[in-house]
């Protein structure tokens, strides 16, 4: 499902990919731990060590994570990533939204990364380094087959850029 909003930064016509739904299951398992965490700890410190002041920034935290969790299917939607004939394009951001071109001629290290809950759900980070800092990108959630074959499709593609073939 793409965003449809009528302010969403646009290119022209282009098949858009998205990154996996499992991605957001990941996300919310991370997130859903920390939850858990914090509101034992708050628990522990509140009831056993009887120290009230724990419930304003353990409250502060817990709202401000459950929110996050809360728009994290609707940030997963917003991330997406186009091949053109030049670059690739990168997209991600609701209300703060970055739309990065990366030249294949410019793209000096493709990685692949996962954690153990990535490995889990068999998704895969993708990490496009350029000599600019500013204009590195890293694809989330992406299929653990797709990242492998994009990566050696970018390699490719990058290697003959460079070379100017």
């Amino acid at each position: 499902m793409e965003p449809a909003s009528p302010n969403r930064l646009e290119l022209e016509n282009g098949l858009w990919h998205q990154v996996s739904p499992k991605y957001v299951w990941v996300q919310l398992i991370s997130m859903g731990s920390v939850l858990l965490i914090t509101v034992v700890v708050a628990l522990v410190l509140a009831l056993v060590l009887h120290q009230a002041w724990v419930w304003i920034p353990g409250g502060i935290f817990l709202v401000i994570l459950v929110w996050m969790i809360a728009i994290t299917p609707r940030q997963a939607r917003a991330i997406g990533y186009q091949l053109r004939d030049d670059d690739l394009v990168f997209r991600r951001g609701i209300l703060w939204q970055r739309l990065v071109a990366v030249p294949y001629g410019r793209m000096q290290l493709v990685d692949i990364t996962h954690g153990p809950l990535d490995r889990g759900f068999g998704i895969a980070q993708l990490k496009l380094v350029t000599a600019a800092a500013a204009t590195g990108v890293t694809i989330p959630g992406l299929p653990q087959a797709t990242a492998e074959s994009l990566r050696d499709h970018l390699v490719a593609v990058a290697e003959s850029r460079r070379t100017g073939l």
